[in-house]
Parts: C-alpha cells; structure tokens; sequence
C-alpha cells in the first residue's frame, strides 16, 4: 500500500521503505474485539462488524475473528495471556499474515503480540491511518494523513526497527543500530516539523479564500463516514465529478460547491471528512486545517444515515468529535439520509422518534430522490433570510406585483393594511432591498 513520501535531509539516506511499510501486502487478517464488560454485547458485536468493513476498505481478506471482553486491558498483550496464545493458534491455522485489533494498543503491547504471534499487529487506529494513506488525494491531504502517521509511528519507532532487524538478518545491525534509531527518530522530527509549517502554510491559504467568499451563506456537511455527504452534495450542486462510492472514507479532500437553492438564493456547501467512533487524536489534529471550513460555516448539517439501525451511536460519536473541535456551538441541522432504504411505517417511527428527543431542526431526505431535497434547499433559504436586514416597508396597496416579490424574496415578518398603504415588516436580501431603496413612492426605513 502507498506510504507518505519520504524526503532525503541534509544528505543523509532515507530512511529505508521497511519503516514506512514494512509488512506483506494484507491478504488475510484474523479481527480481534476485546471490549470491556461494560460495553453491551450487541454493540460490541456491532463495533467489531465495523472493523470489518475497515479491513476490506485497507484491502484485507477476514479468514478469523476473536472475542474477549475484560474487566480492564492487559499490561502485557491487551487481552490474557491465554487469549494471546489462542490468537497465535488461530493465526497458524489459517495462513493469516495480519493481527488487527479493535482497540489501541500501547508500542509494547503491540510489540509482545507481534512477538508471540509471528506477524504483523495493527490497532484500530493504524488500520484507519492505512486507510487514509490509500485514500487522499490531494497534496494538502496526504500531508495531513503523513503527519498523522509519523506522530503514530514516533513511539513505535524501536519495534518497527524489530521488524526490519527481521528481515534482513540482523548481521550489521548489531553495533550501530541504536544510532541509527536515533537518526531515524531525528529526521521523523524534522519531518513532523516540516508538515506542520506546510499545513499552516496552508491554513493561511485557506483563510484567504474565505475572506474572498465574504457575503456567501456558507453551510458544511460533517457527519459519520459513509452517511452520504459526498451524495448529498452531488445531488444539490449537480456536479456529477464529485467522488462517490458505499465504502468507508471514499474521500478525503473537502469539496465546496456553489448550490442553487432556487428564487435567487445560493449557498456555498462543503463536503468535509467522515467521522468514525475510535477516530485517532493524531487525525483529528492533522485535519484541523481542513475542518476549518466547517468551523467558518455559518450552518452545519448534520448528515446522518437513517437506514442503519444503531444510528443514534453514530450521532453521538460525530457530536463527540464536534465537541472536540469545539464546533458544537455552531448552528445545525439534522439531515437525515438515505430513507428511500425505509418503509413508510419506518420512516414515519424515525420521524416520532426524533421529534421526541431532539429539539434542532431536522430534514428527511434521499439523495436518490431530487423531490426529497426541496425540503433541504428550503431549511438553507429559511436561514439564509434569517441572517438578512430587517426594514420597515411602506408601499402603494395596489402594488401587487411589489408586495409579491417581498414575499417572494424576502421573509416578511409582520403586515399592515391600513387603506392606500400598506406596512410591511420584513427581512429583505441586498438586492432587493438596493431596489427598493431606489423607487419612487416606496418608503424603506431599517429596523434595529
């Protein structure tokens, strides 16, 4: 699998390929869930289900699973000692060439199972980590992604030389291999520092863009990986090159489209990147960058897919996340996607439940179904005119044609006939109001 690309610093050798990668391709890989006793068995079962469908995204083929659930991990192996030795078991029967754990594992709890297994040990977090590799495509992206990957590997630095011991002998690497360490560990450094001056870089780039989109009603999509964002703004921007495909993490790089909303509305939509419970830290920080433009967004939507059953979990880990990047001040909407995979009686459950539990607005949409997404585009014209200036409006009664276009246009707010008048209290785009303001016999006085 591909691997961030490595840089030769002040004449030295790069780092050799092993360290970026130094395991057989994944073939085969044996799951292993170890939840504690206080996590639900169907939910347990669920999340080891995920990890999964993790594993086919990184290209693995499932040929075991083991379960444990613990009181408390492990000091030396995570799960007991026999669960260990029954992993290495299932490992040798089945040819597997891959260890994948659901939880993190500490350097040394992956070093003494690698040990003892025989092969290659991935947590969840280096699993996702592999993924994003495989995944980003823009420039910004794989920095992001190998900045993330270097501060994951920094302190796993001595086990992945084990690795690489292994496989060339060892002959030669006796004396000077801990030097070699400590060089390794010094051009990661300055590789990490170098990245993170790249992506500020970056960031100041992205600050520019936002300033020269000033005036724009702009929203962005967040929500779980795979609730359909990538679809959704397919369907309202029409623009059949955005990247769309059913698997986890499809794409990383943040999308903006300019989406007609219709009567002379638009707004400026981001796609950002999917969620997922058990994100790792070095990602999330990684992203920043990128999440910035939801950070700026004057709307979030909230996507979420209706059609899996535990999607309250999924909510709860993306508003876990907002949180952590302190965007759960923000304006939302709840969009919940992908109800062409209801019955009626379901959709109509879903709709009950949510109204009982959740006071933000929500919208129930395919974006299968172009039908479905007026609802959509009239929440973002809703907002867009609740941002607008407020003015008091006094026109000729016989101005039908006037008084249908603020409506039209505007939100009017409060109506007044009184005889050859009539006031209007409304909220009024620029436009409009510009127009307004320059014809004869109306009167437009703002409002505090």
């Amino acid at each position: 699998m591909s691997r961030a690309p490595w840089i030769r610093a002040r004449g030295e050798a790069p780092i050799p390929t092993q360290l970026i990668d130094n395991r057989k391709p994944v073939d085969k890989a044996v799951l292993v869930g170890a939840p504690q006793k206080d996590v639900p068995i169907a939910l347990a079962d669920e999340h080891l289900a995920e990890l999964a469908r993790l594993t086919d995204t990184a290209g693995g083929q499932i040929v075991g699973t083991v379960r444990q659930r613990l009181d408390h991990p492990q000091p030396r192996y995570y799960v007991g000692e026999g669960k260990a030795e029954e992993i290495r078991d299932v490992v040798a029967a089945t040819g597997a060439d891959l260890v994948v754990f659901d939880e993190d594992l500490s350097p040394a709890q992956g070093k003494n199972l690698e040990d003892l297994v025989g092969v290659r040990v991935l947590d969840r977090s280096e699993l996702i980590l592999d993924i994003f590799a495989t995944r980003a495509r823009s420039r910004e992206a794989r920095m992001q992604v190998e900045l993330a990957q270097l501060e994951y590997m920094l302190p796993r630095l001595k086990r992945m030389w084990t690795h690489l011991s292994r496989i060339r002998g060892g002959i030669g690497l006796r004396g000077p291999g801990e030097t070699q360490l400590e060089t390794d560990r010094r051009m990661i450094g300055e590789r990490i520092a170098d990245l993170k001056e790249k992506l500020q870089a970056v960031t100041r780039a992205r600050e520019v863009q936002r300033r020269g989109r000033a005036g724009q009603f702009r929203a962005s999509l967040v929500g779980y990986t795979n609730a359909g964002k990538s679809s959704l703004l397919r369907a309202l921007s029409g623009d059949a090159e955005i990247f769309v495909e059913d698997r986890l993490f499809a794409t990383l790089d943040s999308a903006t489209r300019s989406v007609d909303l219709g009567d002379g509305y638009a707004a400026l939509i981001t796609d950002t990147v999917g969620f997922i419970r058990k994100l790792p830290h070095h990602l999330v920080a990684s992203f920043r960058s990128t999440l910035e433009e939801a950070r700026e967004a004057e709307l979030l939507l909230h996507v979420v897919d209706a059609s899996f059953p535990n999607w309250q979990e999924q909510f709860e880990v993306v508003e876990d996340v907002l949180t952590q990047l302190k965007l759960d001040d923000r304006p939302q909407v709840l969009v919940f996607n992908k109800v062409d995979r209801l019955t009626h009686a379901e959709e109509e459950a879903l709709r009950d439940r949510v109204r009982a539990f959740e006071p933000r607005p929500a919208v129930f949409v395919s974006a299968l179904d172009p039908a479905s997404l007026v609802a959509l585009r009239e929440t973002l014209k809703a907002r867009i005119r609740r941002g607008l200036p407020r003015v008091h409006i006094q026109l000729p009664s016989g101005d039908g044609e006037l008084l249908a276009w603020i409506y039209r246009e505007g939100e009017v707010l409060e109506r007044e006939d009184k005889g050859a008048v009539i006031d209007v209290t409304a909220r009024i785009p620029d436009r409009l109001l510009a127009s307004l303001r320059q014809r004869q016999g109306i009167r437009v006085v703002d409002v505090a």
